[in-house]
């Protein structure tokens, strides 16, 4: 006998829609250690590709918070391809992920930095060291 469905028909859907593409939990999360060591940003500005989580000026920096699942962040225990509806969730995440790759490469031809921060780097027991990691990365000289 196959396993039970966690959510009934229809609900998947609808849990999937409501979830943000800005302001999300880990995106505030980074922005407050950021803020609380003096860094000043710019957030979610449209002006760039990939409308970047952050926009560091000062330091030519842009952070982009990504969640794992939704950007395909490969060995990572928070990704896999959903078991039902395949094909369309593989097309929909290569899709993802060959957009922030062209992004990242206008972006860092136009001379910004990039750094990108996952979801699961950002779970309790890395939390400080990430973080720390990103401030460091951020007021590091440009080379």
């Amino acid at each position: 006998m196959g396993k039970a469905e966690k959510y009934a028909r229809g609900t998947r859907s609808y849990t999937m829609s409501r979830i943000r593409g800005k302001d999300t939990s880990i995106e505030v999360l980074v922005r407050s250690y950021l803020f609380s060591r003096g860094l000043r940003f710019r957030k979610n500005d449209k002006r760039y590709p990939g409308h970047p989580d952050l926009v560091l000026p000062k330091w030519r920096t842009m952070v982009f918070v990504d969640g794992c699942f939704w950007h395909m962040h490969e060995g990572c225990r928070k990704f896999r391809i959903p078991k039902s509806n395949v094909e369309f969730w593989t097309t929909k995440l290569l899709r993802n992920r060959d957009r922030d790759s062209q992004q990242r490469q206008d972006l860092q031809a136009a001379g910004w930095r990039v750094i990108r921060v996952w979801e699961c780097e950002l779970a309790k027991d890395r939390r400080e060291e990430t973080l720390e990691k990103l401030y460091r990365h951020i007021v590091a000289p440009l080379e």
